[in-house]
């Protein structure tokens, strides 16, 4: 069972994001946060396995919600998916930054936002494609790499890089498979050694590491 935590401040979403939790079978909603602060609180409470978590709120964002929570050493496990109505870059990169694993404009149909969580939960990241489009750009204003490339990938092999950069440009495991002309499940192999070996928590995270080293620029 996949336990969720909701963080809105609008009291009529966090009813309807509940209802439908709770009824797909295999998610159960644990808690109900307005507020950033409560969020954080009720997720060390609780210890869920995802927080719904909205970006606007009072008292504390969502975005630095986020940071507390996947900073915080008893909430680590803990995965966050960004639901937001504003589909801006600022709010796509902060929350990438501080740790989160999914974002999610809060106009998807039910079914997807079931299955964003299903992924999530699952140890996947999800990006929907105008944040992969907006997360580029963002990194295409950025200054040049700060960490030298091959301190920063030391280890990576040839072929890690290479899965890597297809992430970094969107592409699914199956995608990937197509493209290199390997099977899902070597693809899947190469994807968990990079999480190892980079530190990350999960596929947005190696986005952003492709990112950050230089190994992909934005065109």
């Amino acid at each position: 069972m996949i336990r969720v935590l909701i963080a809105d401040d609008q009291a009529l979403l966090r009813g309807s994001f509940r209802i439908l939790i709770d009824l797909a079978g295999d998610c159960t909603t644990v808690g109900e946060a307005g507020s950033g602060t409560e969020a954080v609180a009720l997720t060390a409470e609780h210890r869920p396995d995802i927080v719904l978590m909205d970006v606007r709120m009072p008292l504390m964002d969502g975005i630095e919600a986020t940071r507390r929570i996947c900073a915080d050493p008893r909430t680590a496990a803990t995965r966050v998916l960004i639901l937001t109505t504003f589909d801006l870059d600022e709010y796509v990169f902060g929350a990438l930054r501080a740790g989160a694993s999914g974002f999610l404009l809060k106009d998807v149909p039910p079914a997807e936002l079931l299955h964003a969580i299903r992924v999530v939960a699952g140890g996947e990241a999800l990006l929907a494609p105008s944040v992969t489009r907006r997360l580029i750009s963002e990194f295409a204003r950025q200054p040049e790499p700060s960490r030298p490339l091959a301190r920063a990938l030391d280890g990576v092999t040839e072929r890690e890089r290479e899965v890597l950069t297809l992430i970094a440009r969107g592409l699914s495991n199956v995608e990937i498979a197509e493209h290199l002309r390997l099977s899902v499940t070597t693809v899947k192999t190469h994807v968990g050694r990079l999480l190892h070996k980079l530190g990350a928590r999960d596929r947005a995270q190696l986005v952003i590491v492709a990112y950050d080293t230089g190994l992909v620029r934005a065109a």
